[in-house]
Parts: structure tokens; C-alpha cells; sequence
């Protein structure tokens, strides 16, 4: 499997999501993405990945975008 297709399928797993709404999300801007839902997909990529994601990156990751932006630190390329 493709990177891409490990990130969006830990987006569509955690937030019940459909593949279409992934370009547009952000923190808050659906009820799933709230606290806790930040942490299961924080996991969700860190197992899919098989890194640990660093606090300031947890905090920093705020949308589907900037996702990938953090991820590039761990050598993820998309």
C-alpha cells in the first residue's frame, strides 16, 4: 500500500470519514476530530507508519494538509 492510501485510511477510520471530505478537514471542523479523536488518529498513524510522533508535531498537526507536512519529518513522503 501506498503512503497516501496509509494517511487517508487512518483519517477515514477515525473519523468515520468518507474519501471525498479528507482535502478540506481540520481540528474542529467535524465533530469526531475533537480531543480524543486527535489522539486515535495520532496512533492510527504512528501504528500504520511505525514512528512515534513527537508532542509538538501532535500539537501542531491541524488539518489533513499540515498532516503530511509533519510527516515529512519522519521521512514519510507522499
Amino acid at each position: 500500500m501506498f503512503n497516501i492510501e496509509l494517511y487517508n485510511q487512518a483519517f477515514i477510520k477515525s473519523f468515520r470519514v468518507n474519501a471525498d471530505h479528507l482535502d478540506n478537514l481540520s481540528y474542529r471542523s467535524i465533530p469526531a476530530w475533537d480531543s480524543m479523536g486527535h489522539m486515535l488518529l495520532i496512533a492510527a498513524l504512528e501504528e500504520a507508519f511505525n514512528i512515534i510522533i513527537d508532542t509538538n508535531d501532535i500539537i501542531d498537526f491541524g488539518s489533513y494538509e499540515n498532516g503530511k507536512l509533519i510527516l515529512s519529518k519522519y521521512n514519510i513522503a507522499f
